[in-house]
């Protein structure tokens, strides 16, 4: 179980891992806390079950791995398990709703959805931390003695 900790300690993962939770944190705030100009937990469950046909539980999924896998980046405990979980939430994202409008975002709103750029970068970030760990000042980088 230890490998889970296990990271290289280096530097780069800790600038894609804080980077990167704290952009998901703000997104999983947007769904469960309402900050940033979202909705409420029950307003965007109620938007995912009803409007999108998302199933409860998967819901659940995709606001857990943003918000509390988010929090996970930014401090580095279980990173491999939170980059699995925002990686599953990008990949779905991508199957689900935006692979349709192509690959890039809707700079000029003359699409009617965004492009799968930016959930392709998240899926290559998650990858990194998935394969060297958290690196450098993060709690699994204390679990694990700082041995690689």
């Amino acid at each position: 179980m230890m490998w889970l900790f296990r990271t290289n300690g280096g530097v780069s993962a800790l600038v894609l891992r804080v980077t990167l939770g704290a952009i998901m944190f703000c997104h999983g705030s947007q769904k469960v806390l309402g900050w940033f100009g979202g909705h409420t937990f029950f307003q965007t469950l109620n938007m995912f079950t009803h409007q999108m046909h998302i199933p409860a539980p998967l819901a659940l999924l995709v606001m857990a791995a943003e918000f509390l896998g988010g929090i996970g980046l930014v401090v580095g405990f279980l990173t491999r398990v939170a980059a699995f979980g925002i990686g599953c939430d990008m990949a779905g994202a991508v199957l689900l709703v935006h692979w349709r409008f192509g690959l890039f975002m809707n700079w000029f709103g003359n699409q009617k959805g965004e492009g799968i750029e930016y959930h392709l970068l998240v899926i290559a970030i998650c990858i990194v931390l998935i394969i060297r760990g958290a690196g450098a000042l993060s709690v699994d980088h204390a679990i694990a003695g700082g041995r690689r």
